[in-house]
């Protein structure tokens, strides 16, 4: 049985933007690069919960639209002088659709 779940079309992100997706385990932002590099994180920021999805995409970061903190895609990581993190999931790209690993509901239920 496969890990990977169905999510959306890679088209129904535009470049540099985001989407959020609600599971029954809270709500998970996808972001897609102008490189259609496809990444998941917690739709929270972790400075004051901020929605991530509703940020600003550059490069491989996202910058929170309430106050301006800038996470990294890659590894979750707030950069610069604030200091903080949010959790990533694993996302890819199969013909033209995004999948996202299901063990991440597993890992949040687990939490």
């Amino acid at each position: 049985m496969s890990t990977w779940i169905d999510i959306a079309a890679l088209d129904d992100i535009p470049l540099r933007g985001a989407r959020m997706i609600k599971t029954a385990l809270g709500c998970v932002a996808i972001f897609r690069t102008a490189g259609d590099e496809v990444y998941a994180l917690d739709n929270a920021c972790p400075h004051k919960g901020g929605p991530l999805a509703e940020g600003i995409v550059h490069g491989r970061a996202v910058t929170c639209p309430l106050h301006n903190w800038v996470i990294s895609l890659e590894t979750g990581k707030v950069q610069g002088a604030d200091e903080g993190q949010v959790a990533t999931y694993a996302a890819r790209v199969e013909n033209g659709r995004i999948l996202l690993d299901r063990s991440f509901l597993r890992a949040r239920a687990a939490a």
